[in-house]
């Protein structure tokens, strides 16, 4: 990457920044190579975060399922944490994992946890495991609110058979000849999942990231207190595949101790470590046994860190700095926190990381954990809150005693509930990577780059004022 012009004594935001056009022989967007090469196996440049409130089972796998990878957060039990990550490992490759509800549930409850939008549903089954049948998530907007799920199916199971299926293009020519948007997937007279023409034809357009056994892959964290040598053993029996050992200030002989003692048991899996914001942390981290730094203190929509504390980097300066000494250390980058629009992420790209973690954004959306609420104006949203707020401190250290939790309380930082609303256009996490991942494979496209390391090489970075800044947006409404 090279900047237009001399680069400025302060660091810089993202909307400090903008990608220049260069001469390009890319003919085609869908002909760029977005893989991060960091050694986690993702095939698309995007981590979620590992927040509460942004990734459980369902997201990280529909996540891996697209080609990104889903870190699971550090406050579950690690009962809870390793059966989380077989349950990624459990899903389906091929198809969506399904929704399950029983038929005596009502339509409210259904719509806790789908809208009614195009391409989704519910597979209804009963207590003995008989499969009924699927409804589509529109017929739902339809039916009131109290009427039994069963009582809405009619007729005969529509459903695919998965030996019938040769490939994705193939299921998506099927379900057009018979004017199916969504229906089961079963095989052998068994639901093994769910599609919609929009699922089909992205299983054309995404490559799934995937382990050696040809299992969904899933990134689990783990904090630096107590015995972290067991956890972290224990998460790789499970089969984990990115080991993420994550702290607020990830600069500190609390993290170092635990990456060494990481690092000896030779688990044969990449460690992720943070959060840093310099070239100096980089190296100690490095030293101590990390391969992918976490690089942000204080860009999240959730986080008050830099106004409680002053503490922090301005993500894009950060990203920049840190991503340059990883790089002579053989070591990589995960850009976490900061991005708003899919720009952001190009350009954290172009920063010179190797991934962008992403948290609030995914928080509102439909596979993302916690149920649909709906606002006095009718719009859906789901709860969010920070990592260090009073919320997560009540998550995380619940089972002390009331004198040290409320000692815990008293230094809280953070935001503890925020409504992140649905967008009704993009409700799924998969309908944002489409967005995201359109975006960025348009970035490299007007940098003439064909991959991450060709874009990070020829990208060149120019600088704005805000009023460029604002120039760059859509106009909202009409003249």
């Amino acid at each position: 990457m090279r900047f237009l012009g001399p680069l400025p004594a302060h660091d810089l935001t993202y909307s400090d920044v903008f990608l220049v056009p260069s001469r390009s022989a890319v003919t085609s967007r869908l002909d760029v190579d977005l893989a991060p090469g960091d050694g986690s196996g993702a095939t698309i440049p995007i981590v979620s975060a590992n927040m509460n409130s942004v990734t459980g089972p369902l997201l990280a796998a529909t996540l891996a399922r697209r080609g990104g990878l889903g870190v699971l957060p550090q406050d579950l039990p690690l009962q809870e944490l390793a059966a989380a990550i077989r349950t990624v490992k459990g899903q389906p490759v091929a198809w969506d994992t399904p929704v399950v509800l029983a038929p005596e549930q009502t339509v409210a409850d259904a719509l806790k946890l789908l809208p009614p939008a195009e391409g989704h549903g519910v597979v209804l089954r009963t207590a003995s495991g008989e499969d009924l049948g699927a409804i589509p998530a529109a017929r739902l907007g339809t039916a009131l609110p109290d009427a039994q799920l069963g009582d809405l199916l009619h007729g005969a199971i529509t459903a695919l058979d998965a030996d019938d299926l040769d490939g994705p293009r193939a299921a998506f020519d099927l379900m057009v000849a018979a004017g199916l948007e969504f229906a089961l997937v079963q095989r052998h007279g068994h639901v093994v999942g769910t599609l919609s023409r929009r699922s089909a034809l992205r299983g054309t357009l995404y490559q799934p990231a995937l382990d050696a056994g040809g299992r969904l892959r899933v990134a689990a964290a783990v904090g630096i207190n107590g015995d972290v040598a067991a956890k972290a053993r224990a998460l790789a029996a499970e089969g984990v595949d990115v080991l993420v050992l994550d702290t607020a200030h990830g600069h500190q002989e609390g993290m170092l101790r635990a990456l060494a003692a990481v690092k000896e048991l030779g688990l044969g899996i990449p460690i992720a470590a943070g959060n840093i914001v310099t070239a100096e942390g980089v190296r100690d981290l490095v030293d101590a046994g990390a391969d992918i730094l976490k690089v942000g203190v204080g860009p999240g929509a959730m986080c008050t860190t830099r106004m409680m504390t002053a503490v922090g980097r301005p993500q894009f300066g950060a990203v920049l700095e840190t991503a340059e000494a990883a790089r002579a250390l053989g070591a990589h980058v995960w850009a976490d926190g900061g991005v708003r629009y899919p720009r952001d992420v190009a350009l954290a790209l172009a920063a010179g990381a190797a991934s962008v973690m992403i948290g609030s954004w995914f928080a509102g959306t439909i596979e993302a954990p916690g149920l649909l609420e709906t606002d006095d104006a009718g719009r859906l949203y789901k709860q969010s809150w920070g990592m260090a707020s009073t919320k997560a401190v009540h998550e995380r250290f619940g089972r002390l005693g009331p004198y040290e939790l409320a000692r815990k309380e008293l230094f809280a930082e953070g935001i503890s509930s925020s409504k992140i609303y649905l967008d009704p256009l993009r409700p799924s996490v998969e309908d944002l990577l489409d967005m995201i991942t359109s975006g960025v494979r348009s970035s490299f496209t007007y940098a003439g780059a064909g991959s991450l390391a060709a874009f990070q090489e020829h990208a060149v970075v120019g600088f704005q004022s805000a009023a460029g800044y604002e120039e760059g947006k859509a106009l909202p409404v009409s003249w």
